[in-house]
């Protein structure tokens, strides 16, 4: 299990953080300003707590919501949806983490589209959120989790990933497909007219999961 609750920065990474150079970093370690860490080989770093007293963030009162947030690419991934949610719920019950909002989400995560997840954005932005708990980065989004998971940083946020991922990429990209074909054939042609269509394909897209899964 991967939590990023730990975080430790190399410099590079942290002086992008604070949004300033590494020499800035190395000038503010000589003179007791921000103090880097050390490793037993004398590697400096820093951590996610030292960044929260630099921007002299609370942590002991901070009462900004924790949040589940848990993806499947289709409705008719209900089961595994459920699934998804239950595994997360046992998991912050066992670290004693108490959850204030349970976002679930259906779309494609190649979609940046998503209405709960640009929400769940924007309060992230309005210094709302405190903390994001997912299953694994693919059930925040397909491409790019690295800058998100930076972004959140800039708003003292931090996601905690657990990386429990029941679909095999091949899978979850044949959801992903499915999905964003969904989407086109809405835009395009009217969800009245197309719906029979947009049911094909999801048996369809079914047929090739339960083909994957016997072959495997």
């Amino acid at each position: 299990m991967n939590t990023s609750n730990i975080t430790n920065y190399k410099p590079k990474d942290f002086a992008e953080l604070l949004g300033v150079s590494v020499k800035t970093l190395q000038c503010w370690d000589r003179e007791g300003i921000l103090k880097a860490n050390r490793t037993p080989t004398d590697r400096r770093y820093y951590t996610y707590d030292q960044y929260l007293q630099f921007k002299r963030i609370q942590t002991e009162d901070d009462i900004r919501d924790i949040v589940i947030y848990a993806r499947v690419s289709t409705k008719n991934q209900k089961d595994d949806l459920k699934n998804q949610v239950e595994f997360l719920k046992q998991f912050c019950n066992a670290k004693g983490i108490l959850v204030n909002q349970c976002i679930e989400d259906f779309g494609s995560g190649l979609n940046y589209n998503r209405k709960k997840w640009n929400k769940l954005l924007e309060e992230v932005m309005e210094n709302k959120i405190k903390t994001v708990v997912i299953s694994s980065k693919d059930r925040f989004i397909r491409f790019g989790y690295d800058w998100f998971e930076k972004f959140c940083e800039k708003f003292s946020a931090k996601i905690i990933m657990v990386n429990n991922e029941t679909l095999s990429p091949k899978e979850e990209l044949v959801q992903d497909m499915i999905s964003i074909l969904h989407v086109f054939s809405c835009k395009l042609y009217g969800l009245r007219k197309y719906k029979k269509q947009i049911k094909e394909d999801e048996e369809i897209a079914q047929e090739l999961q339960d083909g994957n899964k016997t072959n495997s």
